[in-house]
């Protein structure tokens, strides 16, 4: 039996695990997309995992600087930003099983146990929790219908919490043979000394810990700042066990986006290929080539665009915004570089116009709380008055009704219910049904959902179509019994949900680009295919610019 597109039977689904040692933060999910990336380009069926092993059944409470950026997939799940490498890099949508984590394994288990399923048994990490592991992940490939099923550990090897997921990985190449299971271990080499000598010890001592779990790395995948020296690489072959030509250094590379060219160089996906005994139909990598010159060599220079918002301090939590930024960027031939405003600053008595003196627009991204929003605010309107192009995300489409409501309509005292509960002007207001008391987990309008665009408008020019499905994550709306005044004085509600009433799109017709979403456009944006309203931000960006 095989799946349709598959070249390989279903009861031989392949699997590339990707672990991690020494530190955290050296790029397994690049890692894992790259990997992913040139085994599609050589025509295989490519699916993901991502484990984490918090105790967190998903991503959705976790504040930006715990953890980075929330990402939203299609069916509202709410997970770990390396699943925005994985969709940025095959170009997929995956799902909320393609992210495990601890509390959700955990969960899954002690609910059986309650329902009685285990017959009575004492419940075990071993076997039960391993088990629940292995049995997830196949789940996800199989239903996937892929030839290649990534799965990257998170965390590093040695961590206490790991162990569980370690040991169901181990088991997995047990269970479907180590022809069908390869293990990638991503490591560090750092430089030591005036002399600049690369040092191997870290990843001989990480590769020990790994081979301790009863794992033996096939692959090493050598994070440094430059590339290995033949030296070293034979040094790690000897040491770690593991085929010269199966060590791969990963220098600093101009974009995460030329790695996998990088590895290509290398070999790494046909000595997977081989190590796995799959069959492929060829390689394509033109046009991922193309996109990565218009990167690193843009011929229309940079262009500057500052983001306005809270967590500016850790730039993980805007992610799919930065690499929003690079699609478009790439598809103008040109470099966004992004200015970061702390919006606490903005609330001070600092003057506007020198803040955003050097900058060709602005966005205000989604976020939370009342804590920097009167600097939002102030962003939105300089844009709004300034004419400097201007993209609202989510709580910035939100924050920009506010800030039209109170200087063009004169309603001083216009507010969102999140931010002032006894605004007596809420044109923003909770979505019907909700309530600011409930539990917060996955209790937001999540994931996407139908868009309908009104002809003869910039949305609809972007868009080039009538409907679009965008994702979401949010709990307040527009106040519907505001609407009628607000378009009255000239703000556009230009994207609707299909009931007409909740509003996705606003713009402000003679403005050169002023552009709220309710929705969040970077989560579906992709190499060669940017989100349409961040293109037409960056080309209004580089029309001030340029003086057009």
């Amino acid at each position: 039996m095989r799946v349709r597109g598959s070249s390989v039977p279903v009861k031989s689904m392949k699997y590339v695990v990707v672990t991690g040692g020494v530190l955290s933060g050296l790029g397994k999910g690049i890692t894992t997309s790259s990997i992913g990336r040139l085994l599609k380009a050589r025509g295989l069926k490519v699916t993901a995992v991502k484990i984490d092993p918090y105790v967190n059944v998903d991503a959705g409470t976790m504040n930006p600087f715990e953890h980075g950026e929330v990402f939203v997939l299609d069916d509202g799940g709410e997970v770990d930003q390396d699943l925005g490498n994985y969709e940025r890099f095959l170009n997929v949508s995956t799902s909320r099983e393609n992210n495990l984590t601890t509390g959700k394994v955990f969960k899954t288990v002690i609910d059986r146990e309650r329902r009685g399923d285990y017959l009575g048994k004492t419940v075990q990490v071993i076997p039960h929790i391993t088990t629940e592991i292995k049995e997830h992940v196949k789940r996800v490939a199989s239903a996937s219908g892929a030839d290649v099923c990534l799965v990257e550990a998170g965390g590093t090897v040695g961590d206490i919490e790991s162990a569980p997921f370690l040991e169901a990985l181990r088991q997995l190449q047990l269970d479907e043979g180590r022809r069908s299971v390869a293990f990638v271990h991503t490591t560090l080499i750092p430089i030591m000394g005036a002399v600049g000598e690369q040092k191997t010890k870290p990843t001989q001592h990480s590769v020990m810990e790994l081979r301790r779990v009863g794992i033996d790395p096939d692959m090493l995948v050598c994070r440094s700042t430059e590339v290995l020296e033949p030296k070293t690489k034979q040094k790690l072959a000897l040491f770690c066990n593991v085929p010269v030509e199966a060590v791969i250094s990963a220098p600093d590379a101009r974009s995460i986006y030329e790695v996998p060219l990088l590895l290509e160089e290398q070999g790494v996906a046909d000595w997977l290929v081989d190590r796995l005994g799959l069959r492929t139909h060829g390689r394509n990598l033109r046009e991922w080539r193309a996109f990565v010159e218009n990167i690193v060599q843009p011929h229309r220079g940079v262009v500057r665009i500052a983001v306005v918002g809270k967590y500016t301090d850790l730039h993980d939590s805007y992610v799919s915004i930065r690499e929003a930024f690079v699609h478009a960027g790439a598809e103008a031939s040109c470099k966004v570089e992004v200015k970061w405003v702390d919006s606490e600053a903005l609330e001070g008595d600092v003057p506007t116009d020198e803040v955003f003196a050097d900058v060709h627009g602005i966005l205000v991204p989604g976020g939370f709380g009342p804590r920097g929003s009167e600097g939002k605010i102030r962003a939105v309107r300089h844009a709004r008055e300034r004419k400097v192009p201007y993209l609202g995300i989510c709580f910035g489409f939100q924050l920009a009704v506010v800030e039209y409501a109170r200087h063009v309509l004169g309603l001083a005292d216009a507010n969102s219910t999140e931010l002032n509960p006894k605004t007596t002007a809420p044109v923003i207001d909770l979505l019907p049904g909700h309530t600011a008391d409930e539990a917060k987990g996955a209790t937001m309008r999540l994931g996407a959902s139908e868009v309908r665009i009104a002809d003869g408008t910039k949305a609809r020019d972007l868009y080039g179509a009538p409907v679009v499905h965008e994702r979401h994550r949010h709990r307040w709306e527009v106040n519907p019994s505001y609407i009628s005044k607000i378009e009255h004085a000239g703000l556009r509600f230009s994207g609707r949900d299909p009931t007409g009433d909740l509003m996705e799109i606003a713009e402000l017709p003679g403005h050169p680009y002023f552009v709220g979403t309710q929705f969040h456009p970077e989560f579906k944006s992709r190499p060669r295919h940017p989100a349409p309203v961040f293109r037409g931000l960056v080309a209004a960006a580089l029309a001030r610019r340029d003086g057009a």
